[in-house]
């Protein structure tokens, strides 16, 4: 074989395999794909994912499956790293799946985004930076708010609400959290807020004294973490023990059980700022998905991102059944251009053009000392 022989034959089937979501699943099972953190230190909120989408496909294929199809789930720990994420995209469309549940983190969910849409694959993924709408990738659906969105309201809850004198900002290097916090930056000033610190840390570094001690001697009234669970846990608990007393207040990826359990008994009176806590959402698809996960499972889910990526699925199972067809060519339009808002489980919603959600309410609660929560705003 020649090399230009060898050339065409190597791009051929590069694009046959790149194209694999376009095709329908009519010869065999419907292929759905999972990215997720399975392991790493973001695993409780990636094996929630993958239970609740297990849950949801085992109860679809009991009730028949889908255009008489059976549904078949693949599996991709990215460990919510970047280049972890990238394999798993590459693997899962050289695995013929048509959409893909995933992933938590926004720099996975970066570095997956563009092998999906040159497939033409359905990614309904957590990933909250601005960026991943702002592409053009046709093929990426948010489940949550953006950054943009809950840095509005975090900014109102703060200074409107709270009116809290000053204010310091405390972040981590990754893509989600500087985007949130350079977000809420910008609300905060919009607001006519008093920002006295802006910081980082290190995620994963365990020991936070040292930034703490430094956020102290600024006197703040109150702490907006924007990082992720792991690491929130662990500053609530220290910042206790240095005697701070400035309210902690994390963005939406502190909302994870794993945070009450981290930070013990400090946990008790912080502040999370997320899409309403599983146990207060007030729909019937929401109470029942709740009651069937616990049953599955024996425990709740981790948090409402077990919730936002059912409802990424259960909307591409209402697209199959709508235009009769497993081709992304046809599901891909529809999910953009939903006649009706779709019955979530976290509530009403449909995406816009880009892939944004459009019906994401809002709300701030409170750590109680049992490691449930209080909606504390808005209260009706």
């Amino acid at each position: 074989m020649s090399r230009l022989t060898q050339l065409t034959a190597i791009t051929a089937a590069t694009l046959l395999a790149m194209g694999a979501g376009t095709a329908s699943a009519a010869n065999g099972p419907i292929k759905i794909g999972v990215q997720a953190p399975i392991t790493g230190e973001y695993a409780a909120e990636g094996q929630g994912i993958e239970n609740g989408v297990k849950l949801l496909v085992k109860q679809q294929n009991e009730a028949g499956g889908l255009l008489g199809q059976k549904i078949q789930v693949t599996v991709c720990d990215d460990e919510g790293k970047a280049a972890q994420a990238a394999i798993c995209a590459r693997k899962l469309v050289n695995d013929g799946v048509i959409a893909v549940i995933g992933t938590y983190t926004s720099g996975a969910a970066l570095a997956a985004a563009p092998i999906y849409s040159a497939a033409n694959v359905i990614q309904t993924s957590d990933g909250t930076s601005d960026e991943l709408t702002q592409k053009g990738w046709k093929t990426f659906f948010r489940n949550a708010p953006p950054n943009s969105d809950e840095a509005e309201f975090a900014a109102k809850y703060l200074v409107n609400v709270k009116k809290y004198k000053r204010i310091a900002i405390l972040s981590d290097h990754s893509s989600y959290a500087t985007g949130l916090a350079q977000a809420a930056t910008k609300a905060i000033d919009a607001q006519h807020g008093n920002i006295v610190a802006n910081d980082f840390i290190n995620a994963g570094t365990q020991d936070y004294t040292a930034v703490l001690t430094k956020l102290k001697s600024k006197d703040p009234d109150v702490l907006f973490f924007s990082g992720y669970y792991t690491d929130g846990g662990l500053i609530r608990a220290q910042m206790k023990q240095l005697g701070m007393k400035a309210v902690f207040v994390g963005g939406d990826a502190n909302q994870n059980a794993a945070f009450a359990k981290i930070a013990g008994s400090a946990a008790a009176g912080a502040v999370i700022i997320n899409v309403p806590a599983p146990q207060n959402l007030p729909y019937p698809e929401a109470k029942k998905f709740l009651a069937d996960y616990t049953q599955a499972y024996g425990s709740a889910p981790p948090s409402i991102y077990t919730f936002t990526n059912a409802d990424g699925l259960r909307a591409v199972f209402a697209a199959i059944e709508a235009t009769k067809s497993t081709s992304t060519a046809k599901l891909i339009p529809w999910l953009h251009d939903m006649k009706q808002p779709f019955a979530g489980v976290t509530g009403p919603f449909k995406w816009d053009a880009k892939g944004e959600r459009i019906g994401s309410p809002m709300s701030a609660f409170e750590v109680e000392a049992d490691g449930n929560y209080k909606t504390i705003y808005p209260t009706n």
